[in-house]
């Protein structure tokens, strides 16, 4: 990955900064706590912690506006908190509680927010690429100037119905922004030995499909990217590409010892190129913020997350006959 380049003077407010580095604090320290509440066996399956990645969705999320669409894959706890869904409910779905945004019955690949837009959530690799082109389908059908953001991962690109929506999509002029969140790993396989170019957003050129690389550890070079993207599927234009490259510092989930990589590795993405790290020195180095001010943002922020763990632990489990219900669509 590319050296970071410094922004001296960030080409957002103060307020949006500082929202920013907020947005991306919450996740991180809502990702620390269920990462705990996992390791006391109050979470069970899998767990796919976000940690690292923050700047990618808090980016994107900066460039959408009210109505636009977004789904995504199992590493999804910090695209629910970045979309303005409660920790509250986030948290009680995790651990498999009444007040979990799907009553407990689905945990963290089937959380659903209609309010939010949020479309999941989905445990099978790839599968949510065309379901994301059938939300901008949608859309483009109704023209309501909508853009929908399909996420998915590095292992997913290599995926044969990825390929088959890119033809859709573009064939179809869709407003769908496919976002490559490639952290180097997939699975657990560097990219170097599972996928044969080291660009993944050229792949759009066989369907015409436009893209770009973006820094995912720069929540600001994310969000310009964003800005750009949504103002190419909102002009009418079709599908836009962006291969955001980001790292996660944990394991493909919390059962994943990622012996694949050196300590050495991680412990020098943290201390070189941490997204929350490099909007917290802008903070400061711009005078926007003292310590005292980051410090009384992250107390106020482990509050809330403590506050969604308690609610979790005190939300009772789902009855039984909620075995029941939620099966068939109601229609008419």
């Amino acid at each position: 990955m590319a050296a970071r380049k410094t922004t001296a003077k960030p080409n957002v407010s103060p307020e949006e900064l500082t929202k920013y580095y907020r947005d991306m604090l919450l996740i991180r320290r809502f990702e620390e706590k269920a990462g705990q509440l996992y390791g006391m066996g109050l979470i069970g399956g899998f767990c796919h912690l976000y940690i690292g990645q923050e700047a990618v969705v808090v980016g994107l999320e900066a460039a959408a506006e009210e109505g636009d669409k977004r789904i995504t894959s199992y590493r999804d706890h910090g695209h629910m908190l970045a979309c303005g869904m409660d920790p509250k409910g986030v948290m009680a779905e995790l651990t498999g509680r009444e007040g979990g945004y799907s009553k407990g019955k689905g945990g963290s690949m089937h959380m659903f927010s209609r309010e939010k837009h949020f479309y999941g959530g989905h445990g099978i690799v790839g599968a949510q690429v065309p379901l994301g082109a059938g939300l901008a389908f949608a859309d483009r059908y109704k023209g309501n100037g909508r853009v929908t953001f399909t996420y998915f991962g590095d292992g997913a690109a290599n995926q044969g119905q990825v390929y088959e929506t890119f033809n859709m999509a573009a064939l179809w002029q869709l407003p769908v922004i496919f976002v490559i969140e490639n952290n180097q790993y997939a699975m657990g396989t560097a990219m170097k030995r599972s996928t044969s170019t080291p660009d993944i957003y050229h792949r759009g050129n066989a369907f015409g499909i436009p893209g770009e690389m973006v820094d995912g550890m720069d929540v600001l070079a994310v969000r310009d990217a964003g800005l750009k993207a949504v103002a190419h599927c909102r002009a009418g234009k079709g599908p836009y590409i962006l291969e955001v490259k980001t790292y996660r510092y944990r394991g493909h989930s919390m059962s994943d010892p990622a012996k694949y990589r050196t300590r050495e590795e991680v412990s020098k993405m943290r201390e070189e190129r941490d997204p929350i790290d490099h909007v917290r020195d802008m903070l400061l180095q711009g005078g926007h913020a003292s310590e005292e001010d980051l410090k009384a943002i992250d107390k106020a922020i482990k509050a809330e997350v403590n506050a969604s763990a308690d609610f979790a632990r005190e939300s009772p489990e789902p009855a039984l006959d909620e075995l029941w219900t939620d099966i068939y669509a109601e229609v008419g």
